[in-house]
């Protein structure tokens, strides 16, 4: 029977050594020194190395998809939502840094792999906000721009600057401590701006 502090230590071990070789830097026995145990034991939870990173995707996926549904469905003023969400997602990503890069890695190596999150149970549900954005437009509070556009440029402005943190510290040269705490300033800087720029 697998353990589930195995499992989770397995996991952990996983995320620091991705995160220092990269996917395809990490070895199965690194993974297995990191968590402790030998490499027999480690196969034994996770048959490759492909498998192992996919779980940690997925484990950290299903924290965040809930929390954005959460904010999604909440039956606030747009504004706060943005706000909300700007805030939680820039929280959620400090504390599991690793995951845009992850992901866009995944991406790139299997394109089916938005295929697989999109069949998650918790899959993000951004219908309630959209639909929110068409309510405001109607009603003359925000500009009148398509909700798909207003949609992805919320995600793209809240994401871009995780995926691209190493590239902006060497342009800005700056250091991990001045960049953690302009991610921080961001949560309130990026909502503000964001609904300054929609609305009319």
């Amino acid at each position: 029977m697998k353990d589930i502090n195995t499992e989770q230590n397995i996991l952990n071990a996983a995320i620091t050594v991705f995160q220092k070789k990269g996917m395809a830097g990490a070895r199965m026995q690194e993974i297995a020194d990191e968590a402790q145990i030998n490499k027999a034991m480690l196969h034994y939870y996770f048959r490759n190395k492909q498998q192992l990173f996919e779980a940690v995707l997925m484990k950290a996926f299903q924290k965040l998809a809930p929390q954005m549904n959460i904010i999604f469905a909440m039956e606030i003023n747009v504004y706060d939502k943005i706000r909300q969400f700007t805030s939680s997602y820039i929280d959620f990503v400090l504390e599991n840094p690793y995951l845009p890069t992850f992901i866009i890695h995944e991406l790139n190596n299997d394109p089916q792999f938005a295929t697989k999150l999109m069949a998650h149970p918790n899959k993000p549900d951004p219908k309630p906000l959209l639909r929110q954005f068409e309510e405001e437009i109607k009603a003359g509070n925000i500009k009148d721009i398509p909700p798909v556009q207003l949609l992805l440029n919320l995600f793209s402005l809240t994401i871009f600057p995780f995926v691209g943190e190493t590239l902006f510290k060497v342009i800005l040269d700056i250091s991990d401590t001045h960049y953690h705490e302009l991610l921080i300033a961001r949560k309130t800087e990026l909502a503000d701006r964001f609904i300054e720029s929609i609305r009319t």
